[in-house]
């Protein structure tokens, strides 16, 4: 029996005779080109919606969104590959009309609409929520690191600048021993001695660059100096020191859709849950929403920015007393009494306010009893001192509360899990989005904007199909 054969490739071909018959009704190209349609992008930000009366007639920017938002969809960032698409891809073909931009034209297009895209995403999330794609009753807050355009090697910090002039300087002492030593022997037209002359300018180089890096940082007044991307900076993760940006999400928990994303400079995530869980009730539209996230966002003042706001925050408390490294007491083991303002340590004393202190993050008390801890069997236990201080803020009642939410509401941590790791590794790993392919933050954000909206429309894609989608873009 032969084997399946296809058509000759120079039959001439009556049917279809229409590009839009290659393109199916559940296509997801028909809804980004309803969607797309469908948006205001002079409001949105977008330059050049109307074209100028005079000079070349250039590119709507509609049809550029609709470029991008396809590529990012099916993992295509590259403004080349982007470009080769145009000419090859039924369904690209399809969606610009047979427009054919070169990949300058698709470069330019977003780094000149970065802010833009920010818009087109929060107006995807007003879609998701009007087709009650959104619960808007709990979010999860969670950050990532993901690399930017700059090799760890072109990233200097004091501590690591200090290190290598250092040992420019123990490499160099060792070169000019063995510079002495060899004059010695010989008259100084040796081979070992040219090769050590060599070396000694080398490492003279080195020390100057290293020397110009340094003051170079300080005029920045900056901690790290990156020289590829200067946006970027080094931060630790689990595996290892990446030199990259900090990106925000926070995830809504009815279907995993984000509700808001942020990128940032910063190399932890204490002081962003206030920002980014507000954002996202903004976008939800909600009243009042519970947010959770990890240890790592663990602020006083975030805390309270997050009730003020009408949200309410779920964060583990982080072990950070140095007492425990210590073999002592935690200050989790005193217990506070609001009604008297004290403190009851495990020896069964009362701690009472004995010092004030006005700081940026709000008044500070300390609370003691000198003369308990002279007599205290327990002392040695518990501090190293005459006496233990424990520390307390003005505001420090909003983390009791928070402490007791925690307590009624266990299970909302392993939901926090659940929740944030899921757009993560799909980003990552699915849609190939590991390394950021422009630089500086501003880029960066409105790349990352693609990111986000093309994996909601992924999901939503999934959850209700395109037919419905394109309904309520039209609706």
């Amino acid at each position: 029996m032969a084997h399946i054969s296809g058509d000759d490739r120079s039959q001439l071909l009556l049917l279809p005779d229409a590009v839009d018959d290659y393109v199916g009704p559940d296509n997801p190209v028909r809804f980004i080109d309803a969607f797309v349609d469908g948006l205001d992008l002079a409001e949105a930000g977008f330059e050049r919606v109307q074209p100028k009366s005079t000079g070349r007639p250039g590119y709507a920017p509609a049809d550029l969104l609709k470029l991008y938002i396809y590529g990012y969809l099916n993992r295509i960032r590259s403004s080349r590959r982007l470009e080769a698409e145009t000419h090859r891809n039924l369904e690209v073909i399809w969606l610009l009309r047979r427009l054919q931009p070169d990949f300058k034209t698709i470069a330019d297009f977003r780094r000149d609409n970065r802010g833009a895209f920010r818009e087109v995403f929060r107006d995807f999330v007003r879609l998701c929520r009007e087709l009650d794609l959104y619960g808007r009753e709990l979010v999860a807050v969670d950050g990532t690191r993901i690399k930017a355009v700059n090799n760890p090697d072109r990233n200097f910090t004091r501590p690591r600048l200090e290190q290598q002039l250092k040992q420019a300087d123990e490499r160099l002492e060792r070169y000019l021993k063995q510079m002495d030593a060899a004059d010695t022997a010989d008259a100084g037209g040796s081979r070992a001695v040219t090769d050590l002359q060599r070396k000694i300018e080398a490492v003279r180089r080195r020390r100057a660059t290293l020397n110009a890096r340094r003051e170079q940082l300080a005029r920045s007044g900056r901690r790290q100096l990156s020289l590829t991307d200067p946006d970027a900076r080094l931060s630790m993760t689990h595996k290892g020191a990446v030199v990259g940006y900090n990106v925000q999400v926070a995830v809504d928990s009815k279907h995993n859709l984000i509700a808001e994303q942020q990128v940032h400079t910063n190399v932890t995530d204490i002081g962003l849950l206030a920002q980014t869980a507000v954002a996202a009730r903004d976008n939800l539209a909600a009243e009042r929403i519970d947010a959770v996230a990890d240890r790592g966002y663990y602020k006083t003042g975030d805390v309270e920015a997050c009730e003020a706001a009408g949200v309410t925050p779920y964060v583990p408390k982080p072990i950070r007393s140095p007492s425990i490294n210590k073999g002592l007491f935690a200050k989790s083991e005193f217990q506070y009494d609001g009604t008297n303002d004290t403190y009851a340590c495990p020896g069964g004393h009362r701690l009472a306010p004995a010092y004030f202190h006005d700081l940026p993050g709000g008044k500070r008390i300390q609370y003691a009893n000198r003369g308990a801890c002279r007599s205290c069997p327990l002392r040695s236990r518990c501090t190293t001192d005459s006496y233990r201080c424990i520390s307390r803020y003005t505001n420090e009642i909003v983390m009791d509360r928070m402490a007791e939410r925690l307590v009624a509401r266990p299970a909302i941590l392993d939901r926090r899990r659940e929740l944030a790791e899921h757009p993560f590794g799909t980003i990552k790993h699915w849609m190939g989005h590991g390394t950021f392919l422009t630089r500086r933050l501003d880029n960066v954000r409105g790349e990352f904007s693609l990111t986000a909206l093309a994996y909601n429309m992924r999901r939503a894609i999934n959850l209700v199909g395109v037919t419905a989608l394109i309904s309520g873009a039209t609706a």
